[in-house]
């Protein structure tokens, strides 16, 4: 008894309390995790932005089921049933979308019958955008779209924290090297053919 040591000082308190110097807990192997700084917020992020694809991959494979519409497609005629007659630059605008992404979308509507191009009545040179009657009863039945209710919480936003919000997302862009590709509608091929495409894609790199 005599001959034994007592441990003291950090070493002990790391056997005793289960820590380590780095404040890292040590597992039941014996190993000392250091931790992980930021680990949490991390975490945190991830999950928000796993949640908000999950919603809208569910609405858009709801849209497809109940009506045949991709989730952007729904969406777009969501918008444009809130106004009589809207040009592409408005329709982006109340999408919140790149012109050029809108557009995409807005074509395989006009091939599907459901939207109509004509010229203005007030102004030759405007080109407006609107529901066709097979549209109107198709938005009868229709469920709502997720892209909605994300825009309107990001409006809802304090001005500062929106521009914020703006700030991070565009640097976390910039830094995974995402910053050149085009900012597609979420889900505009719908769930399926968007997999089928992006399976295509990987097949020629």
């Amino acid at each position: 008894m005599g001959s034994q040591r007592i441990a003291r000082g950090p070493a002990a308190r790391g056997i005793r309390g289960g820590r380590g110097t780095n404040n890292g807990k040590v597992d039941r192997n014996g190993k000392v995790d250091g931790g992980d700084p930021g680990g949490h917020d991390v975490r945190a992020v991830m999950d928000s932005i796993r949640r908000i694809v999950r919603v809208l991959r569910v609405s858009s494979r709801a849209a497809e089921k109940q009506v045949g519409l991709s989730g952007a497609q729904l969406f777009v005629l969501h918008k444009l049933a809130d106004a009589p007659a809207l040009s592409l630059n408005e329709l982006a605008d109340r999408t919140r979308t790149h012109q050029s992404s809108v557009s995409v979308v807005v074509q395989r509507l006009v091939d599907r019958g459901l939207v109509a191009r004509a010229r203005s009545d007030a102004d030759g040179r405007r080109l407006e955008l609107s529901l066709t009657p097979r549209a109107k009863a198709l938005l009868r039945k229709a469920p709502g779209a997720a892209q909605e209710r994300l825009v309107e919480a990001v409006e809802r936003m304090p001005a500062a924290g929106r521009r914020q919000l703006a700030r991070l997302l565009d640097k976390v862009v910039h830094d995974t090297g995402l910053d050149r590709e085009s900012p597609e509608m979420f889900f505009a091929d719908g769930v399926a053919d968007g997999a089928r495409g992006a399976r295509r894609r990987r097949g020629k790199t």
